[in-house]
């Protein structure tokens, strides 16, 4: 009976503490996990640059890199090997200690240290070394690049997440106009002023913009899952973007765009990784010429040993046994079958296949800032015509609101004067988050940091 006790309360105290744990990883998880709900497109950017995976990745060549270019370093190091080994013959054999030739059975232990050191490899070592710590530089500016393609994809995604809780706006103060356009024809359609088709068109017009409501609050809603997504966040974690007072009318001043090419050129990682991938390529060529020099290297040796042969103690043998030996070899290549002549040439193609990489990420650079300035410039204009076709829109839509209530138009036309309003509305914030994209584009292309 003690016994069960005993056992059910060794059960008691291990579910208690294995529920005390269980807590405190689950406090450990809270901890970590971000308690924000509001976040700016600034701690988007600088917590993205941390839990990105993409970023984490590259991170991780990085220190694969490093890893290798510590190593090639440590090969001009000499090694060292310790060896111990035990055998039992029996028979005629050749005591593996004396070298006797013997009839009998033989134990036999072997000892020995073994050391060597390359003295020249045509310099392949060294230009090995200086052509991983250029992958090291090289993996440093892909790890720079993936942070500045996810701060792009998520000031894209914020921009378009605040236009479309800007569009969430729109359709709520149309549809607050809709309902009170439905009230008043009601309140005609009851006196008799108004046919059933003008209060049936009110009514139909405000379900659609009731419908349009619920349309931009899911694409917001999509959006900012796309946000979260690009931000590695958990999908309980309660997210919201800040809504930034942007007073914006697009009139900045945008620099020459050949101004901003030779300023990316100087800035981007990109490039740098290109042109670092030419050196990386000459640096091989270096190491497969080096295949048709000598090579010299040094090597040594200690050992001793004991035989059952030999009427002397274990001791007395490893004293008397113990040998030591050291050597020179060169190697002088004579005929390698083309194999030194092929990873030269394959070399020399390398380097002009990484000059064409360099030429075409340039080319494809000048593009991008191409279409980002004559975006933005179109941008700037398209704003200008948006912002005076719904401010006369607007006037348009409270002139037909007013009419409508005196009876001057029908509901057909009020509803046409309201959809042109959104419509101008809708292009105006499209333009103003548009011009806001590219002039963000442009300053990113010149190394400036990105801000809203």
């Amino acid at each position: 009976m003690k016994r069960y006790i005993i056992i059910v309360l060794f059960l008691c105290s291990f579910i208690s503490h294995a529920q005390e744990g269980l807590q405190e990883v689950r406090e450990k998880m809270t901890d970590q996990a971000p308690q924000k709900e509001i976040w700016t497109l600034q701690e988007c950017l600088s917590y993205a640059t941390e839990h990105n995976l993409t970023i984490l990745s590259a991170q991780l060549d990085r220190s694969n890199a490093v890893v290798n270019h510590k190593q090639s370093k440590l090969e001009r190091l000499p090694n060292l090997y310790g060896g111990v080994s035990q055998s039992l013959t029996n028979g005629y054999s050749i005591d593996p200690i004396t070298s006797a030739y013997v009839n009998e059975q033989i134990h036999s232990t072997s000892t020995s240290l073994n050391t060597s050191v390359t003295l020249f490899q045509g310099n392949q070592l060294n230009n090995q070394i200086k052509q991983n710590e250029l992958l090291v530089d090289q993996s440093s500016l892909y790890v720079k690049e993936a942070e500045n393609n996810i701060i792009l994809s998520i000031t894209e995604a914020y921009l378009q997440a605040l236009y479309y809780r800007e569009a969430i706006y729109v359709a709520q103060n149309t549809l607050e106009g809709s309902n009170k356009e439905v009230e008043t024809a009601k309140a005609r359609y009851d006196a008799g002023a108004i046919a059933k088709k003008d209060y049936s068109d009110a009514v139909s017009q405000t379900a659609s913009n009731k419908y349009n409501l619920i349309d931009s609050q899911n694409r917001y809603s999509a959006q900012v899952l796309v946000l979260k997504q690009l931000l590695e966040l958990e999908p309980e974690v309660d997210f919201q973007i800040e809504e930034p007072d942007i007073d914006y009318n697009g009139s900045s001043i945008i620099q020459n765009k050949t101004e901003i090419y030779r300023e990316a050129l100087a800035s981007l990682p990109e490039i740098k990784a290109s042109e670092l991938n030419v050196d990386i390529y000459e640096k091989d060529l270096d190491i497969a010429k080096g295949g048709y020099l000598p090579s010299l290297s040094l090597s040594g040796s200690l050992g001793s040993g004991y035989t059952s042969i030999q009427d002397l103690t274990f001791s007395d043998q490893f004293d008397l046994n113990f040998n030591q030996r050291v050597g020179l070899s060169l190697n002088i290549p004579i005929f390698s079958r083309g194999q030194v002549k092929a990873q030269v040439q394959t070399a020399k193609i390398n380097i002009k296949r990484a000059e064409i990489d360099l030429r075409t990420e340039e080319k494809e650079l000048y593009q991008k800032i191409e279409t980002a300035w004559r975006n933005s410039v179109s941008a700037q204009e398209q704003i200008t015509a948006a912002e005076a076709a719904r401010n006369a829109a607007r006037d348009s839509y409270a002139l037909a609101q007013e009419q409508y209530e005196v009876g001057s138009i029908n509901t057909t036309d009020l509803v046409l004067s309201q959809n042109l309003y959104t419509n101008a509305e809708q292009n105006y914030i499209q333009a103003k988050y548009l011009s806001i994209l590219y002039n963000q584009l442009l300053q990113f292309y010149q190394g400036n940091e990105i801000k809203i």
